[in-house]
């Protein structure tokens, strides 16, 4: 029996990507917590696998020539994984192109794009604090988001899935997608897409990748010392101050 692949991981959207592509691979694979509340990824041991201090990171013990290898970034680990077990991915270069493009997409826009209108929305002082910044900070992102549902509305016109098959790109960009309606946004607007999300959301494997670690994410009551603590852990990063919490960790 292999050797299960270490994955780095905290229940977000970024990281049910990877436990999901994990489940619909049927690759044995070994839960490694990083509490990003905490800072545990600014230790040095987690630093050695992700140099951007982010997770999800793997650590596969069987990867090429039957080396061990660590791959950072959610969309290389996607790739990585696709490669490695010949599934969701294609081998043909047109059909892999047109799942990079998506992936890709996904990576540079919304990944970021939902991520930005989450903080505005979940984590940015109140209007009370300076109306005019948080909502134009709220309002620039949610249109963000809502440009990016009608791209992928169109996309989906005579598809269900983004590259035609069930794919990477869409285990990529469905862990963000199913939660667009708490920015505000109405999924009625987007038929199609909303069909794509309750389509995959049918999926065995999907659901065995959503469950994982449920039990790890309690979110701070507000206000308290611990939420203050999160908030500097998980914003107003520098690279003094993650030098700062690497050194801290160490000792």
């Amino acid at each position: 029996m292999s050797n299960p692949i270490e994955l780095y991981y905290w229940p977000t959207p970024n990281g049910w990507k990877i436990s999901i592509a994990l489940e619909e691979m049927g690759l044995p694979y070994e839960l490694k917590a990083v509490n990003i509340g905490k800072g545990e990824q600014f230790t040095p041991e987690f630093l050695r696998i992700s140099p951007n201090n982010r997770m999800p990171a793997i650590v596969d013990p069987q990867g090429p020539d039957g080396a061990a290898i660590s791959v950072f970034e959610s969309g290389a680990i996607l790739q990585y994984l696709g490669r490695k077990t010949g599934k969701f991915y294609p081998k043909d270069e047109r059909g892999r192109v047109v799942v990079d493009e998506w992936v890709m997409w996904q990576m540079g826009g919304v990944g970021p794009m939902f991520g930005q209108a989450s903080h505005f929305r979940n984590y940015a002082p109140s209007l009370v604090d300076d109306p005019i910044k948080i909502e134009y900070g709220q309002t620039r992102y949610n249109n963000e988001v809502n440009r990016l549902l009608g791209v992928l509305e169109r996309r989906l016109e005579g598809l269900d899935y983004v590259a035609g098959a069930y794919s990477i790109a869409d285990m990529a960009i469905w862990p963000w997608v199913r939660i667009a309606a708490i920015f505000g946004q109405n999924m009625d607007e987007f038929p199609k897409a909303k069909a794509w999300i309750d389509r995959i959301a049918e999926r065995p494997a999907v659901q065995k990748g959503v469950a994982v670690g449920a039990d790890l994410r309690m979110r701070p009551e507000a206000g308290s010392k611990e939420a203050e603590e999160s908030r500097k852990a998980l914003f107003g990063q520098t690279a003094s101050s993650i030098a700062a919490a690497a050194k801290a960790a160490q000792s």
